[in-house]
């Protein structure tokens, strides 16, 4: 498809023009390069080595493109375009932004425009060309500064994916079983960009939540996908401020937190963490908002032995099948208190917010149902097992 005048303007100039300005491009080039290094402070060193080579090569690429587009507009940039996109690489690579290189192309336009049009003057050139060459110009130094962009940009997000995928690694690393050496972790982290710190928690949360949880948490905080949960590593969990950001985390979404570990026992952490959001999946343990395995011990162990769990449910609970679900909901809430407190009517009526006397009659009552199990510690060990189990 050929591009109006308006996106380029040379395609407006007899190709005339650029035998005018042929002539002077070695004067050119030399003027653009001492003035680059003069008001450019980035580039105001030196022009040798790797670095002289770019700079000098994309001025004298810039100019002879230039009037290539003028003697033929169709034939395009072609090739010419990746010198430009290596130039905005190259920055990106060298720790810059692009602000200098566009500042170079701005002062290699201003210095091009001055020279040229002293040259279309004395050959005689008229307003109306004059114009145009100028527009010409600087439309093309639009293009390269374009050219760059993209080249940065590429660059950039080249960087970030390897940043990514070094991070994932250095997470996953952190939870291998057996351990990784701690000379291992520490040259991942090097590669990650990542300080290994005294401590960190794990914390799990859905995978589809990952995304969101992750953007209120610190930016050192790995973050990636294991085991179909969203994993993520916390440094320093117990530091100033931790509290408050796993809080904003949780914020819209659950995260199960594990305790906080040296990083050579990331592993025991991630699997409290990932256990307490299965829990919380089940029922066992609150479903929302911000969860800490070291808050939930007693859910996780009884909750890790579903299958023993179920039958000292079956043994310790069997006297209260024949009830109604509303009289043997009532009497598992009365059983659970009593063994919490040690049979004491007053606190569980307390507890249970109602009369001590009404208290007195449900526990005559249990007794009836569960008779010995009261007063054998091991029975009442495994009856709380079983209420906590079932409620």
């Amino acid at each position: 498809m050929i591009k109006s005048l308006d996106s380029e303007p040379w395609r407006g100039l007899d190709e005339r023009v650029a035998a005018v300005i042929e002539p002077e491009l070695p004067a050119i080039t030399e003027e653009i390069l001492a003035t680059i290094a003069r008001e450019v402070p980035e580039y105001a060193r030196p022009l040798e080595g790797n670095f002289g080579r770019g700079i000098r090569t994309g001025v004298g690429e810039a100019l002879l493109q230039f009037v290539a587009l003028i003697r033929d507009p169709d034939a395009g940039r072609g090739t010419g375009r990746e010198v430009y996109v290596q130039l905005g690489r190259g920055e990106q690579r060298q720790g810059r932004t692009l602000d200098s290189l566009l500042a170079a192309y701005r002062v290699g336009a201003r210095v091009a425009w001055r020279r040229i049009a002293a040259a279309g003057r004395a050959a005689g050139l008229e307003a109306e060309p004059l114009t145009l060459l100028a527009e010409a110009i600087f439309a093309y130094i639009d293009e390269l500064s374009a050219d760059s962009a993209d080249g940065f940009a590429a660059a950039q997000a080249e960087v970030e994916d390897l940043r990514r995928r070094r991070r994932r690694e250095l997470a996953l690393l952190l939870i291998r079983e057996p351990a990784a050496e701690a000379a291992d972790v520490a040259a991942a982290a090097r590669a990650a960009g990542w300080t290994v710190p005294a401590t960190v928690a794990a914390a799990a949360c859905a995978e589809r939540d990952l995304g969101a949880v992750t953007r209120r948490l610190p930016p050192e905080t790995l973050a990636t996908v294991h085991e179909g949960d969203g994993y993520l590593v916390l440094p320093d969990p117990e530091g100033p401020g931790r509290a408050d950001a796993l809080a904003r985390g949780a914020a819209r979404s659950r995260l199960a937190v594990g305790p906080a570990v040296e990083p050579a026992a990331a592993a025991e952490s991630w699997s409290l963490a990932q256990s307490l959001l299965r829990a919380s999946d089940a029922g066992a343990v609150p479903a929302t908002g911000l969860l800490r395995a070291d808050d939930h011990l007693a859910e996780l162990l009884l909750f890790g032995g579903t299958t023993l769990t179920a039958r000292i449910a079956a043994r310790r609970l069997e006297p209260l099948l024949p009830l109604t679900a509303k009289a043997s909901a009532r009497m598992r809430e009365t059983a659970l208190s009593y063994v919490r407190h040690g049979g004491n009517a007053v606190a569980m009526a307390t507890e249970l917010q109602i009369h001590a006397q009404t208290a007195r009659y449900r526990i005559a009552r249990l007794r009836e149902l569960l008779g010995d199990q009261l007063d054998d510690p091991d029975a009442r060990f495994e009856l709380e097992i079983a209420l906590r189990t079932s409620r």
